[in-house]
């Protein structure tokens, strides 16, 4: 039996990590993922049900949309978001090393261990673990669908950022920041062959659209899209302020 042990910042960080990764709606018991945070947590799932559901009642994307989420919660959820906040690269991946370390699973790769122990295998591992908390947190909150063409096949979807991680370090991991694309458009959205106007409409630049007259493959399937309005996810919406320093880079160049 659990019993009412208080949950620990351990735990709170841990399912903070798993709230990243749900979208909002998925939080309920019967979730496989919230079975398996429960199992390693030593919770039942209703538990870890709830308490994701009070990290969703302080979430500033939800509460922009009017959702509270529980009236009621703990400090402890609170005192995560304000640290997660403080410095998220820092808390992200701290929330996936209490995770891994709880399934007895290794954060280093096989393409790690081709760098000797030290600075410079910690600091790729610690970009690679926090790009895939990036992914998660951009994948979960557009409903693991494509906002150019709709496309639903997880194995084929980017988190795309919208300025490049190298270029603002602040946004690192700001889902606002973030563009779930398949890997086509992702690839063109990078390299700016693709932008989003002012009213989050695709537009496509002339080295693509000249391709459609004379090649009936990529590029056709690609730019059928232009002028077509994003499919802009019911949280974390694209920050109309990254859009338009990505439009003026793509359209300078």
């Amino acid at each position: 039996m659990e019993g009412r042990r208080n949950w620990t910042r351990e735990e709170h960080v841990m399912v903070f990590n798993l709230y990243n990764q749900l979208p909002f709606g998925k939080f309920h018991k019967g979730n496989s993922l919230v079975k398996e945070w429960a199992e390693m947590l030593g919770r039942t799932p209703s538990a870890v049900a709830l308490k994701l559901t009070n990290f969703a009642r302080l979430d500033p994307a939800l509460q922009a949309r009017g959702i509270s989420g529980m009236s009621h919660g703990a400090k402890g959820e609170e005192e995560v978001w304000k640290e997660f906040a403080a410095d998220p690269e820092n808390f992200a991946y701290e929330s996936a090393v209490l995770v891994a370390q709880h399934k007895n699973e290794s954060l280093v790769d096989s393409e790690d261990l081709d760098l000797p122990e030290g600075k410079d295998r910690d600091a790729k591992v610690r970009v690679r673990v926090n790009q895939a908390f990036f992914r998660k947190r951009v994948l979960s909150a557009y409903g693991f669908r494509c906002c150019v063409t709709g496309l639903r096949l997880p194995e084929l979807l980017m988190a795309s950022h919208i300025v490049p991680w190298a270029k603002d370090k602040k946004n690192r991991l700001n889902p606002r920041n973030g563009l779930c694309l398949n890997s086509l458009h992702d690839r063109a959205f990078d390299q700016g062959l693709m932008w989003l106007d002012s009213k989050l409409c695709v537009q496509f630049s002339d080295r693509l659209l000249d391709l459609k007259a004379s090649d009936w493959g990529d590029a056709k399937w690609m730019v059928q899209f232009a002028g077509n309005r994003l499919i802009v996810p019911k949280g974390f919406s694209p920050s109309r302020k990254l859009i338009a320093k990505h439009r003026a880079v793509a359209m300078a160049g």
